[in-house]
């Protein structure tokens, strides 16, 4: 079907690519970003205009982390419900992870998420890959088969692979097909039983602490083992100091190294948890408010290179239990902007450096052409007001589940419209009308 050209005039235009912010307006035409500057004039017959209003045109949100049920966790999420929450979220291409039933380690899997996506979804969704079978970290899956069945990268989600030779195999082969391994960095038995943060508030509660160890130990064996290999590796959350200076020194060694942060660990810490509140329940946990502060700090710098959502939904016999025994996981994907924003709003990092992290880096680590504000790169847009102050409803968002740690927090930036493909897919009740 033939859409409209359509033409985004008096913008504020973000371009994360180069770190800008101008004023202009942008044409969209056969899903594609046609030209956009503050000279532009011309304006093809029949096309849509919507006038921004000084409103900000940015490169649609890439979130590399969520939770979208299918198969086999319907009830918790859907393609369909996750992908009109990512929507309403700016986002534009969300990654699903592999802690599905089945796990997603074999490619009829891989196909099978493709198609329902492509018949289900309202935005980009892509699979990624178990890195093992089973996500039991002791057999190494397909991971040829799997890329070329269309999973993105190879991660074993909210595990990590404790087996070093396992690991070592798996970057190795990794390697020879140009694959992208996430891994969550954490030693299990480190991290036993805990809940929260190991230290004097985990004390005071009276719970159970992880400790920060549990996180730069597997971080500091996964960058040797990547010296040794010369693969590509990203560490999918990283929460606090020690572990930035791991990745410091390894990118300085100029190894294949990224990594990534969660939006809970840059609004929260672990004294949001206040008394007992299992919807800041996250896994890795909540750090301290010192720690919270130097990620903000990595994300500006660009030693972090990526914000993800982390969203995990969870019902609410999940959730609604005593703080050591609820389940872990905050949904994020429809808020992941707004948090962001008041990076921004509170002087940590400017607008293009945020969008840098949540949709350029991301983009540039799967290989996609998005995430970009020029000529020629798709027409995956996000037309938000960052100055709307709101309050959020859990009500109002668009998930099968409500376990988010924003319940009732007062926000400042709102999602009006999202383009994938230069095609409306959500429009916000009170958006600037269309001509």
């Amino acid at each position: 079907m033939t859409i409209r050209p359509l033409l985004l005039k008096n913008a504020r235009l973000i371009d994360p690519g180069a770190g800008t912010e101008t004023r202009g307006a942008l044409l969209v035409k056969d899903g594609v970003i046609a030209d956009l500057g503050a000279g532009l004039n011309t304006v093809p017959d029949g096309a849509e205009t919507i006038d921004c209003q000084g409103r900000v045109v940015a490169p649609g949100l890439v979130d590399l982390r969520a939770f979208l049920g299918e198969p086999g966790g319907e009830h918790r999420e859907s393609i369909a419900s996750g992908s009109l929450a990512a929507a309403a979220g700016g986002v534009t291409t969300v990654v699903c992870t592999p802690e599905t039933t089945p796990v997603i380690d074999d490619p009829a899997i891989v196909d099978y998420l493709l198609r329902r996506a492509r018949d289900t979804a309202i935005v980009n969704v892509l699979p990624s890959a178990a890195l093992t079978k089973g996500l039991c970290g002791e057999e190494m899956t397909e991971i040829g088969l799997l890329k070329q069945a269309g999973a993105v990268f190879f991660t074993d989600g909210a595990r990590s692979v404790a087996n070093a030779r396992v690991f070592l195999r798996a970057l190795t082969y990794a390697r020879d097909f140009d694959a992208l391994i996430v891994h969550h960095t954490e030693d299990r038995d480190l991290a036993g039983n805990g809940v929260i943060n190991a230290g004097e508030y985990a004390s005071r509660l009276g719970l159970s602490g992880r400790p920060v160890e549990a996180e730069t130990i597997i971080l500091e064996r996964d960058a040797r083992l990547v010296r040794l290999t010369n693969s590509r590796y990203h560490a999918a959350i990283i929460t606090n100091r020690d572990s930035l200076e791991i990745v410091r020194r390894a990118k300085d060694q100029g190894l294949k190294i990224t990594c990534g942060t969660s939006i809970n660990h840059l609004s929260f810490n672990e004294t949001d948890i206040g008394d007992y509140r299992t919807f800041y329940k996250v896994s890795p946990p909540l750090r301290t408010e010192e720690d919270r502060i130097a990620l903000a700090e990595a994300v500006s710098s660009g030693l972090i290179d990526v914000i993800v959502s982390d969203h995990n939904p969870q019902d609410v016999e999940q959730k609604r239990q005593p703080f050591a025994e609820a389940a872990d996981g905050a949904l994020g994907v429809e808020t992941m902007l707004a948090a962001g924003l008041r990076l921004v709003h509170a002087g940590h990092l400017p607008l293009p450096a945020l969008f840098k992290a949540v949709s350029t880096r991301p983009a540039e680590l799967l290989g996609l052409p998005a995430g970009r504000l020029e000529k020629g790169a798709p027409a995956d847009l996000v037309l938000f007001d960052p100055d709307e102050p709101f309050v959020l409803d859990p009500a109002d968002l668009h998930s099968k589940s409500k376990n988010t740690p924003f319940d009732e927090a007062r926000l400042q930036g709102r999602v009006l419209r999202t383009f994938v493909a230069g095609r409306t897919v959500y429009e916000q009740a009170r958006e600037a009308g269309a001509t």
